[in-house]
C-alpha cells in the first residue's frame, strides 16, 4: 500500500477546510493555530501542491484542495463512524447513502417499519446529490438518482415513477387550468436535477414548446413540491416523491395521471461483495418490499 500522510495532518486539513479558519480549526482540535499551520504545511509538502490560498481576508481552498477534500472528508468520516461503532459495541451497523429528495420524501416516512423489523441493526443514513465512494468505505448501499452508468456495481431499480405536472387545488381553480397550452400562461417551477424536464413533458403531450425562462428553479424535489404547495406555480415532479402531498390533498395532478412520463430513475447500488453482509441483505429485502408496496399504491 502506498504511504499515507499522517492522520494528524489530514485532520488539520479537514478542520481548516470546513471551518475556513486556522484559529477555529485549532480551537476544535485543542491545538495552537501555529501547530495547525505546520501540520497543513507538512501535508502540502508531502503532496507537492498548495491546498489553501491564503490572503489578508482569510483562507480558502485551492482547486486541488477542493478535489482532495471531496475524497478525504468521506474517508475520515467513515473511519470516525467505524471507530465510534466499535467503542459503543455496535457490530451490526449499516451505512446507507441516498439522493436527498427520496431520503426525505419517501425513505424517512418508512424507516420506522425497518427499525421495528430489525431492531438489532444500527442504521446510519446520509443524503447528498454526490454519489457515495465505495472505494473509501463511505457506505454499504447507495440509493442513486439518474441514468444508471455505474461500472461494475450491482444496480437494482426501485420502482417506475410517474412524472406529472402538480399544483395546489387552489392554484388550479384560480387559473382554471384545463388545457395544456394554459401552462404557458402560468409560472412553471423548474427542477434542475430531474431526469424529465418540462421540454420532455411538452414533447410527449403537446406541440407547444416549453419556456426557456423559469421564475423559480430548485435543485431538490422537496423544494419544488413545497413551492407548488404554496401556490407559486406548477411543478413537474414524481408522483412517488409527492405521495404524501397527493394523499392529503395539498397537491393534485393538473391533467390527471394519464399525462405522466414514466421513468425508472432511482436505483439501489452496491458492490456485489456487500450483499454478503446480513444487514445489507436485510435492508435490500426490506426496501424492495417497500418499493413494491409503493408501486401498488401510487395513483394510476
Amino acid at each position: 500500500m502506498p504511504s499515507l500522510p499522517p492522520v494528524t495532518n489530514l485532520l488539520a486539513f479537514e478542520a481548516v477546510a470546513r471551518r475556513r479558519s486556522f484559529a477555529f480549526a485549532a480551537a476544535e482540535l485543542h491545538l495552537t493555530a501555529s501547530a495547525i499551520s505546520h501540520q497543513v504545511a507538512r501535508l502540502e509538502a508531502d503532496l507537492g501542491v498548495r491546498l489553501f490560498e491564503r490572503s489578508a481576508h482569510g483562507v480558502r481552498l485551492s482547486t486541488a484542495g477542493e478535489q482532495y477534500l471531496e475524497r478525504v472528508a468521506g474517508a475520515l468520516s467513515a473511519i470516525s463512524a467505524a471507530t465510534e461503532d466499535l467503542r459503543q459495541g455496535v457490530g451490526n451497523s449499516l451505512y446507507v447513502h441516498s439522493a436527498p429528495s427520496l431520503a426525505s420524501l419517501w425513505l424517512m416516512p418508512r424507516l420506522r417499519r425497518f427499525a421495528d423489523a430489525h431492531p438489532d441493526i444500527s442504521l446510519n443514513l446520509s443524503a447528498a446529490h454526490t454519489h457515495s465512494d465505495f472505494a473509501l468505505g463511505q457506505a454499504d448501499i447507495d440509493i442513486r438518482y439518474g441514468v444508471p452508468q455505474w461500472g461494475d456495481l450491482v444496480v437494482e431499480p426501485l420502482f417506475e415513477e410517474k412524472i406529472v405536472p402538480l399544483a395546489s387545488p387552489v392554484f388550479i381553480r384560480e387559473h382554471r387550468l384545463k388545457r395544456i397550452d394554459q401552462l404557458l400562461e402560468v409560472p412553471l417551477i423548474q427542477s434542475n436535477v430531474s431526469v424529465v424536464q418540462w421540454s420532455d413533458w411538452m414533447a410527449a403531450f403537446s406541440d407547444k414548446r416549453a419556456p426557456d425562462h423559469f421564475t423559480l428553479r430548485f435543485d431538490r424535489a422537496q423544494m419544488s413540491l413545497d413551492a407548488a404547495t404554496q401556490g407559486l406555480g406548477v411543478a413537474l415532479e414524481s408522483a412517488t416523491n409527492a405521495g404524501l402531498h397527493l394523499a392529503d390533498g395539498r397537491l393534485k395532478p393538473v391533467f390527471g395521471m394519464d399525462k405522466a412520463v414514466r421513468v425508472k430513475a432511482h436505483f439501489v447500488v452496491y458492490p456485489a461483495r456487500h450483499a454478503r453482509r446480513a444487514p445489507v441483505e436485510a435492508f435490500l429485502s426490506w426496501i424492495h418490499g417497500e418499493a413494491a408496496r409503493t408501486a401498488h399504491s401510487t395513483p394510476r
